[in-house]
């Protein structure tokens, strides 16, 4: 069964004006997804709004997302505790053959385990959900992963 996602996308640079000139039209968009709104716009170096969104940091984020919540299930399956994860996302838009594409991307999570978690097979479980994820199997940029696994006191932790 396939599942079925949407989103809008409203051009609302139109009401600065026209695309008469490919220096000077204006990059903003809105997007929305069920009922949250995302405003957006291209990248600064696109002649795009910094205050907004770029589809290249939602490509980096959506890769990272996915690649968490795919770890904290295959965790929680294999009875590995996670208490805390926080990933830092790089992507690079370089030309590459001769296009413009999100050629890589690095994922830098840490991974806080309670004491006596297994280690060795909370790094496996890395790889395992990289290999799950719905959305880096989907694109063809590379996606490396270069994960910290680090261990809290259980005593300190809140049921």
């Amino acid at each position: 069964m396939a599942e079925r996602f949407t989103s809008h996308l409203e051009w609302i640079g139109a009401g600065k004006g026209s695309t008469r000139d490919p220096a000077s039209f204006s990059r903003d968009l809105r997007v929305s997804i069920g009922t949250r709104t995302l405003e957006m716009s291209s990248a600064p170096a696109f002649r795009g709004d910094p205050s907004r969104n770029n589809p290249e940091q939602l490509f980096v984020a959506a890769l990272s997302a996915c690649q968490t919540l795919t770890y904290l299930f295959l965790a929680a399956k294999n009875g590995i505790v996670v208490v805390a994860y926080v990933d830092e996302g790089e992507g690079w838009l370089e030309r590459s053959s001769g296009t413009m594409r999100m050629s890589r991307v690095t994922l830098r999570p840490l991974i806080v385990l309670a004491d006596g978690a297994d280690a060795n097979k909370a790094r496996e479980l890395v790889d395992q959900a990289h290999a799950q994820c719905f959305i880096a199997n989907s694109v063809t940029t590379d996606v490396s992963i270069e994960p910290r696994i680090e261990f809290v006191a259980t005593t300190t932790l809140v049921a």
